[in-house]
């Protein structure tokens, strides 16, 4: 039975194991996630859409803060140390705003609310940004390829679960509720990290093992070492990681004119923050549906068969189209549609085409430019969709302002991600990663 598995996904016998592993661990880590997105979104409208705005500014000033902090434990701790630092942490965190709500209610207001949502968005961006630069620095280009769209169908079952909890938790038990519970799923997506490193191999220290000196057990235990703004220095010193850092920039400025839009209508729809959470759970448990079905049916067959460039420029080109016909039609359903293509090619096949372009970096890359990247980079693109979404309805253009902006994006965006395909081919190649896929009995990988 495990061998028909392994043959109908494309997997050795020996990658089933970390594959499910990586799976289970993705699984946790968007069910406590997406958990608490709805109560974050809640609490941070309690002031009004403008305040929200402006919550971006100070999350993007937040995740820069933290970022020497984050690089500072990579050069000083071993890899399972500072990501369990980092998922202890957050967890700490979330223990402490669950007892100010259950013991301190009258001191949660809306400032508390938006220290919240503040602290979720950094938070949401390094949890994933740990997950899958682990995994880059376990796999091969090959091996991401491969099964990095399955390993994300784990996360999308997570991101289903988790909204589907908070929508049925949150007006019967309250929003505090979701935070305790939260918490046991990141303390298991901690386990879920050690067992993978325990059962994947390294690459590098099978690398150090053909060496004439072989040393395996160096490259699993050492430090990666450097500076704490090592990754800040790389990215603006390499046109690779800048090309990805701009695609990341025009990604997170569209999806930010989604998010308001969002706003917006459950705004005018519910006022109680239960109600608000509940029906934001609602709406993202029903668009990670269709995060699941191009996962399983698509996005392998897409990326191998037709490129990492290709899969990178289809977001871009349904993001323009979907703007079009928002501007046209102009409905709730239109634009629940619209978020959920965005998030069903993003999460489905641009983030696993996104996350195998840093197979090819180096280690201290790996960690630290993506973790400026997937986090300062992915704020400042927040930042400029919010306060240009803000500016274009102060000045009454509302949805045909934003298409007229969209469009000419979405096309450097196509540009950019064919680029970065070609790009990654060309490294993949010169540092002899690219390997053969396994022979055998069995259709097509999905």
């Amino acid at each position: 039975m495990s061998t028909r598995i392994a043959g109908f996904f494309n997997l050795r016998r020996d990658e089933v194991a970390p594959v499910a592993i990586a799976g289970a661990f993705f699984f946790f880590i968007l069910t406590a996630l997406m958990m608490l997105r709805p109560a974050r979104d809640a609490l941070g409208m309690e002031r009004g859409l403008d305040s929200v705005r402006w919550l971006f500014i100070g999350t993007a000033v937040v995740t820069l803060l933290v970022n020497p902090l984050f690089g500072w434990m990579v050069s000083r701790l071993r890899r399972l140390s500072f990501i369990s630092a980092t998922y202890g942490f957050f967890i700490l965190s979330l223990l402490g705003f669950w007892a100010l709500l259950v013991f301190a209610p009258d001191a949660v207001g809306a400032r508390s609310g938006q220290v919240f949502y503040v602290w979720f968005s950094v938070f949401n961006l390094f949890v994933t940004m740990v997950f899958w630069a682990l995994l880059a620095d376990r796999f091969s280009s090959d091996q991401g390829k491969r099964f990095f769209a399955l390993i994300a169908v784990g996360g999308t079952l997570g991101a289903i679960f988790g909204p589907w909890l908070a929508a049925r938790l949150a007006e019967p038990l309250g929003t505090a509720s979701l935070l305790p519970l939260a918490c046991g799923f990141l303390a298991l997506a901690i386990v879920m990290a050690w067992l993978l490193v325990r059962v994947q191999p390294d690459r590098h220290a099978e690398a150090e093992a053909a060496a004439p000196t072989p040393n395996a057990r160096t490259a699993e235990h050492e430090r990666i070492g450097g500076s704490a703004w090592a990754g800040f220095r790389a990215v603006f010193a390499s046109p690779y990681l800048l090309g990805i850092a701009g695609y990341v920039v025009i990604m997170t400025v569209v999806a930010t004119f989604i998010y308001f839009t969002r706003l917006q209508m459950v705004a005018a729809a519910e006022t109680d923050l239960d109600a608000r959470t509940g029906l934001l759970g609602s709406i993202d448990m029903w668009t990670q549906v269709a995060v699941l079905v191009l996962q399983v049916t698509l996005t392998g067959h897409i990326i191998r068969r037709l490129g990492l460039g290709v899969a990178l420029a289809l977001l871009p080109i349904a993001m323009a189209v979907g703007f079009i016909g928002l501007a046209i039609y102009g409905s709730f359903l239109v634009l629940i549609l619209l978020e959920a293509t965005n998030r069903a090619v993003q999460r489905g096949l641009t983030r696993p085409a996104r996350e195998t372009l840093f197979t090819v970096v180096g280690r201290e890359d790996k960690y630290k430019a993506k973790a400026f990247i997937d986090t300062f980079v992915y704020r400042v693109g927040d930042v400029v969709g919010a306060q240009t979404e803000g500016l274009l309805g102060r000045l009454g253009l509302a949805l045909g302002g934003l298409v007229s902006v969209v469009v000419p994006l979405a096309l450097v965006w196509a540009a950019l991600g064919l680029w970065l395909g070609r790009a990654q081919q060309r490294r993949s190649q010169a540092e002899g990663t690219v390997t053969r896929a396994p022979v055998g009995p069995g259709p097509e990988p999905r």
